[in-house]
């Protein structure tokens, strides 16, 4: 073989990592943002990186590869480039601006008192490279915020975007630790927030009280969410309550169900109130209501 057509090889070789470069999936910004970037080099989990997103110059975290399995767990990640290792100077440059960014949420609110907004500024974020400034509020209507925008221009010297946002973003922005003693899921690991309902928490038989299934936007808790598949799928399985059942020991009827323990609380022939695996039951011979109309 010839020593042109042994480089030749080499650089075939070479070709599919210039052509598909690695990707990460990275969190950067207030909102924790999750996108798929590129990168010339390699990363491991938890290094501090400076990408290029469609917003600028930004910190963020490595996460991961960027596998299919991976991104299929994404929802609308955004894209954006790697430009390297975050070093001590960007960390503290972003520091600093962070430090900043707490003066700037008072400064932006007497903007908007001083023009009679109704807004509420809950956080104000600074990129690292500068191309902007993100101004997050609260607001029960739609809000003329134009001159508030020229006027914050003209102070920060720098783009101006207002991102509107909700209680539940307010939280991820600000809070801390749960009632579990653990960060809040939506600042941790949640890049969407799930849909929870009441039904959830009867179905799962949690307290109703609404200080201890609400989280700390006000809402009921998003790990409401998270077993509510399972519940359903084993409740399921369980004659629904008002069912009349044959056992070996008789007829009965069901008063209640543990869903996880599958135990059913039956009322006997002779007016007896016992508990009973869902194994014992050989026959519904009329059902009563279904669980999904129970608890909804």
């Amino acid at each position: 073989m010839s020593r042109d057509s042994q480089q030749t090889r080499q650089d075939s070789s070479l070709a599919p990592s210039a052509v598909n470069p690695p990707q990460y999936v990275v969190r950067f910004g207030s909102a924790r943002t999750l996108g798929v970037m590129t990168s010339n080099q390699t990363y491991r989990y938890g290094e501090k990186v400076v990408a290029k997103t469609s917003r600028g110059t930004e910190l963020g975290t490595v996460l991961c590869e960027a596998t299919p399995a991976a991104i299929d767990h994404l929802e609308e990640p955004t894209d954006g480039t790697i430009l390297k290792r975050a070093t001590e100077v960007d960390e503290g440059k972003m520091a600093e601006l962070d430090d900043l960014a707490k003066n700037d949420i008072d400064g932006c609110q007497r903007s908007a008192n001083d023009l009679r907004l109704a807004m509420e500024v809950v956080d104000v974020e600074r990129l690292l490279g500068g191309e902007r400034v993100v101004v997050y509020y609260l607001a029960e209507k739609r809000v003329d915020f134009r001159q508030l925008v020229r006027n914050l221009a003209g102070h920060f010297q720098t783009r101006i975007e207002m991102r509107q946002i909700g209680v539940r973003d307010e939280a991820k922005l600000l809070a801390d630790y749960g009632d579990c003693g653990q960060p809040i899921c939506c600042a941790s690991f949640l890049s969407k927030m799930p849909p929870v309902s009441m039904r959830m928490a009867k179905l799962q038989k949690a307290t109703l009280d609404p200080t201890k299934i609400s989280g700390r936007c006000g809402r009921l808790k998003c790990c409401l969410r998270y077993e509510f598949d399972t519940y359903e799928e084993l409740a399921s399985e369980l004659p629904p309550i008002g069912s009349l059942i044959l056992t070996r020991d008789g007829s009965a009827t069901v008063l209640g169900q543990d869903i996880l323990s599958q135990q059913l609380s039956v009322k006997t022939e002779d007016n007896r109130r016992i508990m009973i695996p869902s194994s014992d039951v050989l026959t519904v011979t009329r059902r009563g209501f279904s669980n999904k109309n129970r608890h909804q």
